[in-house]
């Protein structure tokens, strides 16, 4: 009766151990470090952009000095962040590289706008080439975020789902932080248009 009752007992426990969702965890937390992988590949091919992008545009707007600073600073700031793997597992941590990459984004926006005041520079066909590059590599980023921020997605749900939340708790698996609006009170304001 002992030996039957064991084995009823070892049945169940692989029986719910199949059912754990370890696995599973394990398949998804792999997918969000080939995805963070892929993001931290092309926010560095811009950050290797704006060196030359600054270059270029300080020879023809030398007294625009103000923003490529802020440029400059903004790509400083960006380097100076170690983004490895485990930054995804430090929610403050990547919260600061979101900032700086924000800020990044920002400048050279205001970087370019201002290259709109200078048709000889928007005629420079170095200039155009590295703009075509940086919004060839703007267009990888939002891509590459948006695979990260679905495999993220996917990886909270089942570390939440039940029965799984278990297994994650008892492994030490919990939510990972994704990518958020900066301001989303600004996005809820409709713009203002003025015709002059």
């Amino acid at each position: 009766m002992r030996t039957i009752l064991a084995w009823v007992m070892v049945f169940g426990l692989c029986l719910g151990m199949s059912g754990c969702g370890y696995n599973r965890i394990q398949s998804s937390d792999e997918q969000i470090k080939a995805d963070w992988a892929e993001v931290l590949n092309q926010y560095q091919r811009r950050a290797d952009l704006v060196p030359n992008l600054v270059n270029v545009v300080k020879g023809y707007a030398s007294h625009e000095k103000e923003i490529l600073t802020q440029v400059a600073e903004a790509r400083a700031k960006v380097g100076s962040i170690q983004a490895t793997a485990d930054l995804i597992n430090n929610p403050e941590a990547f919260q600061k590289f979101v900032a700086a990459q924000n800020a990044l984004s920002t400048g050279l926006g205001r970087l370019l706008a201002v290259a709109e005041n200078y048709p000889q520079l928007k005629a420079d066909g170095i200039f155009r080439d590295l703009q075509a590059q940086l919004e060839g590599t703007e267009n990888r980023i939002s891509v590459a975020r948006n695979r990260y921020i679905e495999a993220v997605k996917n990886y909270n749900i089942t570390v939440r789902s039940f029965p799984v939340n278990f297994t994650a708790k008892m492994f030490g698996y919990s939510v990972k932080p994704t990518f958020t609006i900066e301001n989303e009170k600004a996005l809820a304001k409709p713009p203002t248009v003025e015709f002059k």
